[in-house]
């Protein structure tokens, strides 16, 4: 770098890697990426951004469009004047071959910066930017590839989902086989904008949730099971044995005093109806506790981060439900929850201020759904979910 960015460079110090490090790596051999570098150091130094709100900048054939960013100083950064961001849907539990991942940055080598951001919050390869007249050959080059773009503005963003069954053996349901076909199931939703504003559907396959679906998603899949743990009595001696500390690290910290040691007896002894599905004691055990053999799912509504609103994370619609194909009774559901929300929403209005303007209770009814103790409106208050 020839420019000094000792604001910068503030941030390359301590233990974690930095994005300011890869970025100068990369503004060795790209234009765009040193005049990235001297926005961001400038405006540190002035106090204030210098990217104006850029909206969604169209391209043919994809009525959702890309991210639009634009500098408000381009005469200083001439190569970074416009710096759109591309949000390429990915494959349902981000499995990409290698060939396809080659494929990916060789045409955004060639049409953007080379920098990517993998994966964004909301689960798409982020391309971090290109200038407008790149827009449509990379968009066309792209789709020639296979590859498709996540939705953006007020549209339904890409869903995601965790590895799911793929690659653990928690996962009451398989995520990848929902979010795919929910994905192909739901393209014009992502393609055309035509709602209040966005709308997000993540899928996690147990309560670990490790897409943290409750938190940023207006629909929330997570997986569960109905009938009680599976607890491998002879397993859980074997940990004990060998100097496990289960009435510290497991019986003392469950949630709701489901479990007890029956030291005598060398037993740990469960009370099924107050098991909260926690997954608490799996995780520390997971050679001898396990789900239930009845997988299925808690449908949860209204996550959301803070932008008109605080944030607020997802509370339960639907205490258990089995996921299976053609996964009709989660399709019917969103269809009716959409249909509601366009005829009532207003601009930029979440479903969750939705629901909270006009009332739980008249939200329930529209969608046809009895209340139950376990839509817990504040979820921190009680997390869990009892059957």
């Amino acid at each position: 770098m020839d420019e000094d960015t000792p604001l910068l460079d503030e941030l390359e110090k301590g233990p974690w890697p930095s994005y300011v490090k890869e970025i100068k790596r990369m503004a060795k051999k790209n234009k765009a990426a040193k005049d990235l570098l001297g926005i961001q150091e400038l405006s540190y130094k002035d106090r204030v951004t210098h990217w104006k709100h850029g909206g969604i900048v169209g391209v043919t054939g994809y009525g959702s469009g890309v991210i639009g960013r634009y500098c408000d100083v381009p005469e200083k950064f001439p190569d970074a004047a416009a710096f759109h961001t591309m949000r390429v849907n990915h494959p349902a539990g981000w499995f990409y071959s290698t060939k396809s991942l080659r494929k990916l940055c060789d045409i955004w080598e060639q049409y953007g910066s080379g920098m990517t951001n993998m994966h964004g919050s909301t689960g798409d390869a982020i391309l971090l930017g290109t200038t407008t007249d790149n827009l449509q050959p990379c968009f066309d080059s792209l789709t020639e590839a296979g590859f498709d773009l996540g939705g953006s503005g007020s549209a339904l963003r890409t869903i995601a989902g965790c590895v799911g069954q793929a690659r653990c053996e928690w996962s009451n349901f398989d995520t990848l086989k929902l979010v795919h076909d929910l994905t192909m199931e739901f393209q014009d939703e992502i393609h055309r904008p035509r709602w209040p504003y966005k709308f997000k559907i993540k899928a996690s396959g147990c309560p670990n949730d490790c897409v943290a679906a409750i938190a940023r998603a207006d629909f929330t899949i997570i997986g569960t099971w109905r009938d009680t743990l599976r607890i491998d009595q002879n397993a859980v001696r074997n940990y004990v044995d060998n100097g496990f500390d289960i009435k510290t690290l497991v019986v003392d910290k469950c949630p709701s005093e489901a479990l007890e040691w029956d030291e005598k007896n060398k037993e740990l002894k469960l009370q099924a109806d107050d098991c909260v599905r926690c997954m608490h004691c799996i995780n520390k055990m997971t050679k001898a506790i396990r789900p239930g053999v009845e997988g299925g799912a808690t449908i949860l509504i209204g996550g959301k981060a803070p932008i008109i609103k605080g944030a607020y994370l997802s509370w339960v619609l639907v205490p258990f439900m089995k996921i299976e194909p053609p996964y009709d009774e989660i399709k019917d559901l969103l269809r009716k929850i959409w249909d509601w929300w366009d005829e009532n929403g207003r601009t930029r209005e979440r479903l969750a201020e939705l629901i909270e303007r006009i009332g739980l209770k008249n939200f329930l009814k529209e969608m046809g759904i009895p209340p139950v103790p376990q839509m817990v409106y504040k979820p921190r208050a009680n997390p869990y979910v009892y059957f």
